[in-house]
């Protein structure tokens, strides 16, 4: 058996023809962004967006190909489809968003409700928030999934302590099946890709890459999918905005005003593709000094409760800095799983019997998906 490397894949691909027969795909300069990872191969294919849908055979056909390769065992192919610069994005400015309307994009198929996990910034704790308000909502008898969004820098192996790869689903092959760990269906690119790798892709294919995870994967019949998203306010984000219909988003910060001014723009992002804000939660909100049992307030207090009221949106709760909750986060054992009776486990207890409270009572909801248009 030879060896997996680009080569060999490029090869490959050399069957499988563009649209119109003339010639192959590799040599049409459409194949990029290779990504091997141990048995697994991922890349994309560079197409003109007024060309998507007629690639879509052509994509099939390179998945196909590169999964007969020896030694491959999951292949995922993207279509990159770029909108070519106009003369106003040349000049480095972009037109105003047109006001967001209805799409008939379908949601997740046995999904109930999507609700992201969004913070303006990195290190705010956005990641351990999201696993354990998900364990937290499954300890109301719901059943839930949790979808690593960000593509560039996956958590939930790691938080989950999850190391095996997704399996096909024996009853869909095309599709893989969501991993369980306690309790929770999971998803993440980190499952397929080493955590040493790094994912060098453009806005596209993660785009493209978060579309498969959604729609790819069996995930089973879902009262609530978490979304753990990427910082900041990009491509991830509006993806999920675009393509599926989320029922709200929780937004988290720590007290200090620098993260609240980029914890604003997250809101902000969210309120204007009209996506409901479940409300705010203050992370790393204050220490309790093991010692001598004196509280510190670290980063200040108080400062997301005070957002909120200022946003008009729900303040969910405070969470403090604890190093066990880093320490159980770091070794793949969630609080709220592992120590369900710790003021933490019921801190998010509280958070998540609010935030389903809102979803079953209407304050908040399925709802048509906005189509987000930037030229």
């Amino acid at each position: 058996m030879s060896e997996l490397n680009k080569e060999v894949i490029l090869e490959a691909l050399k069957n499988v023809k563009a649209p119109g027969g003339e010639t192959d795909i590799v040599s049409a300069g459409l194949v990029s962004e290779i990504v091997i990872a141990g048995q697994n191969v991922m890349f994309a294919l560079q197409v003109d967006p007024d060309q998507a849908q007629a690639f879509e055979p052509v994509r099939k056909a390179a998945e196909e190909a590169v999964k007969a390769i020896p030694g491959v065992d999951k292949v995922m192919v993207a279509l990159t489809a770029e909108k070519k610069p106009g003369a106003e994005e040349q000049q480095g400015r972009a037109r105003k968003p047109q006001k967001p309307t209805a799409s008939q994009a379908p949601g997740i198929p046995g999904v109930d409700h999507i609700i992201a996990v969004a913070s303006g910034k990195g290190g705010v704790g956005k990641s351990t928030t999201a696993i354990n308000l998900a364990l937290a909502l499954r300890d109301l008898g719901l059943r839930v999934g949790i979808l690593d969004a960000d593509i560039y820098g996956p958590s939930l192996p790691k938080l989950l302590g999850i190391k095996q790869e997704p399996e096909p689903d024996p009853e869909n092959p095309d599709k893989l099946m969501a991993l369980e760990a306690y309790g929770l269906k999971a998803m993440s690119i980190g499952f397929v890709v080493d955590e040493a790798t790094p994912v060098i892709w453009r806005g596209p294919m993660v785009m493209s890459a978060l579309q498969q995870m959604m729609h790819e994967i069996t995930w089973g019949d879902l009262d609530v999918m978490v979304v753990d998203m990427p910082p900041g306010t990009g491509d991830a984000q509006l993806t999920m905005a675009q393509q599926v219909p989320l029922s709200g988003a929780v937004i988290v910060s720590t007290p200090q005003d620098l993260a609240l001014i980029d914890a604003r723009k997250g809101l902000n992002m969210f309120k204007r593709v009209n996506v409901p804000i479940l409300g705010i939660v203050e992370n790393m909100s204050y220490f309790i000094c093991p010692n001598c049992e004196t509280r510190h307030e670290i980063f200040g207090h108080g400062g997301a409760r005070q957002e909120a009221e200022k946003m008009g949106v729900p303040f969910l709760g405070e969470i403090p800095l604890d190093p066990i909750l880093r320490e159980r986060s770091d070794s793949g054992r969630p609080i709220v799983a592992t120590e369900p009776d710790s003021p933490h486990a019921d801190a998010y207890r509280e958070m998540a019997a609010e935030v389903w409270k809102k979803l079953q009572t209407g304050q908040v909801g399925k709802r048509s998906m906005p189509r987000i248009v930037v030229e």
